[in-house]
């Protein structure tokens, strides 16, 4: 089965202003909620932004996280449902 684009539904991000890190909640079709951890955006120097892969995490981006994650949990767990 090929990747079809229009069924892969962005359903929550947060995005670290300082590193550019995203993190998001996504779902293909109507499979189950999964988390991503990236891409990593940027802004070049003519303002447009550019994406890169998130690769490794730093401290900050480690601290980052840790401050959101309950909220990444339960937001997902929200979304995801009972098992």
């Amino acid at each position: 089965m090929a990747f079809e684009p229009e069924k892969d539904k962005l359903l929550k991000l947060w995005r670290c202003e300082e590193t550019g890190l995203i993190v998001s909640i996504n779902q293909y079709n109507n499979g189950e909620p999964k988390l991503q951890i990236g891409p990593r955006v940027a802004i070049r120097k003519d303002g447009k932004e550019s994406q890169r892969r998130a690769g490794r995490l730093s401290m900050e981006d480690l601290m980052w996280f840790y401050e959101i994650i309950d909220e990444v949990k339960d937001e997902l767990s929200r979304l995801a449902g009972p098992e």
